[in-house]
């Protein structure tokens, strides 16, 4: 069953944060789906996705750039639910950000929801999405970044595990 991953954005913005997670994919040879709040976000983390780094860049394309299945890491906006129920890459990883929401889950091993932990209505969204995807019985993993940036696992139900909120 899918594992659904929550990672608290507390020391470093989306921009920081997903190209390294981006990185791990395409390390682990895995493909990734990210499905951003809007037209306007899907523009700019293409763009930031080909300039993060000087010294290296993270292939990748939006589903309007035509040949979706191509793409080792595909952006669309979260409005197209038939994005994420298509899965046109074959992506192994979803991450969902700005509260992006997606059906059908068991067509990813991972999800990944990165959420702002500076915005109180973002941290209160994760909040239910978490009790939904637990009383759903996925398996649940929540991750915090340490006053250094890194990931620090705070929490895991295990699949299938009901636990009290």
């Amino acid at each position: 069953m899918t594992e659904v991953r929550f990672y608290h954005l507390t020391r470093r913005s989306l921009e920081q944060a997903l190209p390294t997670l981006l990185v791990r994919c395409l390390e682990r040879g895995w493909r990734a789906l990210v499905l951003a709040g809007s037209a306007d976000r899907v523009a700019h983390l293409d763009h930031h996705l080909w300039v993060f780094d000087d010294q290296s860049f993270l292939p990748h394309g939006t589903v309007g750039d035509g040949d979706p299945g191509g793409q080792p890491i595909l952006l669309a906006e979260a409005a197209d639910q038939a994005v994420a129920a298509d899965n046109p890459n074959a992506a192994r990883v979803l991450f969902l950000t700005d509260g992006a929401e997606a059906e059908p889950l068991a067509g990813f091993e991972t999800v990944c929801e990165l959420f702002d932990g500076r915005d109180t209505a973002a941290v209160e969204a994760a909040r239910q999405r978490w009790r939904r995807y637990r009383d759903a019985g996925f398996g649940l993993t929540y991750w915090q970044q340490s006053p250094q940036g890194r990931w620090e696992e705070k929490h895991r139900i295990a699949t299938g595990d009901a636990a009290p909120s």
